[in-house]
């Protein structure tokens, strides 16, 4: 089978690995150690989720690269702080090239800080919101491979998460741009069966303990 159609690529480690990072080095550097392994912390769920928000229309990897000047300009992704930013901070983040100058996304995170403070003070925090809505082994594909993961664009459960997050208010969380996030995240584990990583993320979920 070509590394095309299995999904798989092997790295000059002689690895095979899903193919999406396409061996770079900082790409492969992130497939290997964030990717899928589960996360707890409230501002890592906070800032993935906006970072997946201000992808939309380009490629993770181009975000990759300016995570560091991102979590500069808003503070860590610190919802508390981002919260009280203002029109003034909006026009400061324009003009800062080492992010996405977009301001409907800009607007749409310090928006998301204050939705997330609401969240965390009804649910107990952004971590336990998240994992009381991780899909249950009933609800995941049987088989993980690059056949069934190309149809995997959103899912019903990602569907229900993002109808429930816009009710709530958040903005830029579209039923894809929030699986994308569970894949992050690791509510879900989508390494291909066949990647060196996908044992080892398995592992660690099953070790994880869910927040409540």
């Amino acid at each position: 089978m070509s590394e095309q159609n299995s999904g798989l690529i092997e790295g000059v480690d002689g690895k095979k690995r899903c193919h999406w990072h396409g061996n770079f080095p900082d790409y492969q550097a992130y497939h290997d150690h964030e990717w899928g392994r589960p996360v707890a912390c409230d501002r890592r769920l906070f800032e993935k989720l906006c970072l997946e928000g201000f992808q939309s229309g380009l490629s993770w990897l181009t975000i990759l690269r300016k995570r560091d000047n991102f979590r500069e300009a808003f503070e860590d992704f610190d919802f508390e702080r981002v919260a009280r930013f203002t029109e003034q901070d909006v026009e400061r983040l324009l003009g800062n090239a080492g992010i996405i100058r977009h301001a409907g996304k800009i607007r749409s995170t310090i928006n998301n800080a204050r939705r997330a403070i609401e969240l965390a003070e009804t649910e107990g925090s952004l971590a336990a919101y998240f994992w009381r809505r991780e899909p249950g082994p009933q609800e995941r594909p049987t088989t993980i491979d690059y056949e069934t993961l190309s149809r995997l664009g959103h899912t019903e459960f990602s569907t229900r998460l993002s109808r429930d997050l816009k009710k709530r208010g958040w903005t830029f969380v579209g039923p894809t741009t929030v699986y994308a996030f569970m894949q992050a995240m690791g509510l879900v584990n989508d390494h291909i069966e066949g990647c060196v990583i996908r044992q080892e993320v398995e592992e660690e979920r099953q070790r994880f303990k869910r927040p409540s």
